[in-house]
């Protein structure tokens, strides 16, 4: 497996790409008029573009361009249907998300969409192959369920992702520290040679680091672009591809703890902690509400929550980016220490940050309060697919 320059290396590539590309498409979107407007659904207070996705999707062409032309990662390629199925889906999925950013598309069809796109990942070979089921055993995985399964993790990630990019900066954030926590893993696993050198799944982590490095300057509070559809799905589709190279083609349990059943499977959904529940929350709070269909958006997600507790725009960032990093040492403390001593200062962490989370509003005096703070915010309202 590549060391971690030539990582680093096509990480940068697609962080300069997607930060030059993003103005570009930003002045675009404005001429031509494509810029979400103010609603009772969105949090921010002036129209602005919404096609980042499209600057991503630049960033991600340079740094596998980029990748392959460095021989380091001559075995990446060395099965080109992989890396070539993963741009493809990443083209088909950006392309349905933008074109509901420019023009909203029904539910059924942007779930088509992502189907469309997990398939063609399948197909070109990046799919869940083996499942290790906690206190049970592995499963290898006939094709139809690899493909079944490795279509719902990327529909699941997409919609997660979607739906979590309601504030300036959070998605971006929050899977800029997934991927770098899912990239170290890798890392961990490809040194105990538990991975084929030819695995793709650190490749692909390091991208998503770039992407969302290079996008966050224009994204932050007050955004000057949002990633829209076509951006949240691209993302999630990466992180799909990423979780699935990694946990669903090794048998091993390994993540250098043995106090926990880890497989590597199930890492990512640690990782992903923040978003996934935000997610289950969200449908279970939609089926839960009558006449409220699962599809529809409303503005009761995790960051919406903060907001009326009165945490500022940048707080309620910053809050859940905490709280993806303290899942994310949550794994990376065992696989790289080799034992489960974080449990006692992680759960420090999460009380300490939980206290922080509920009872900094009501301390601070003159706390601006959730309706006022939602009015003054940029991000939007999550909807879901």
């Amino acid at each position: 497996m590549p060391g971690i320059v030539p990582h680093l290396l096509v990480g940068a590539v697609a962080a300069v790409a997607t930060g030059l590309a993003t103005p570009v498409v930003r002045r675009f979107a404005i001429s031509s008029d494509l810029v979400v407007a103010p609603d009772e659904r969105n949090v921010h207070t002036a129209p602005t573009p919404s096609l980042g996705g499209t600057a991503m999707l630049v960033g991600l062409l340079a740094g596998v361009l980029a990748a392959w032309l460095i021989g380091d990662f001559a075995e990446v390629f060395s099965v080109p249907t992989e890396m070539l199925g993963v741009v493809s889906a990443a083209v088909v999925i950006c392309a349905v998300g933008v074109i509901d950013d420019v023009r909203p598309v029904s539910a059924p069809a942007k779930v088509a969409g992502m189907v469309l796109a997990g398939s063609v990942l399948s197909l070109a070979g990046v799919a869940l192959v083996v499942l290790r089921i906690p206190f049970l055993d592995v499963v290898l995985l006939s094709p139809d369920l690899s493909a079944l399964l490795t279509v719902v993790w990327v529909v699941l990630l997409a919609n997660a992702f979607n739906l979590i990019d309601g504030l300036d900066g959070l998605a971006a954030g929050i899977v800029a520290i997934a991927a770098a926590t899912f990239f170290f893993y890798a890392i961990r696993l490809g040194d105990e040679g538990l991975l084929f050198a030819g695995n793709p799944g650190s490749l692909l982590a390091i991208l998503v680091i770039g992407i969302c490095l290079g996008f966050l300057p224009h994204n932050v509070y007050p955004a000057r672009i949002f990633m829209g559809d076509g951006g949240a799905l691209l993302l999630g589709l990466l992180m799909a591809a990423s979780t699935v190279s990694v946990g669903g083609r090794t048998e091993a349990a390994y993540s250098g703890q043995s106090f926990f059943f880890f497989a590597p499977v199930f890492i990512p959904v640690v990782i992903l902690g923040v978003p996934l529940f935000d997610l289950a929350f969200a449908v279970v709070r939609r089926a839960a509400t009558p006449g409220l269909r699962v599809t529809a958006a409303d503005k009761d997600h995790l960051h919406h929550r903060l907001l009326r507790l009165g945490h500022g725009h940048r707080r309620a960032v910053f809050i859940l980016w905490a709280w993806s990093a303290l899942l994310s040492g949550f794994v990376l403390w065992p696989t790289y220490s080799g034992n489960g001593d974080a449990v006692v200062p992680i759960g420090i962490g999460a009380i300490g940050l939980l206290l922080f989370t509920v009872l900094r509003p009501r301390l601070r005096p003159g706390t601006v309060s959730g309706v006022d703070e939602v009015s003054e915010a940029g991000g939007r309202a999550g909807g879901w697919m």
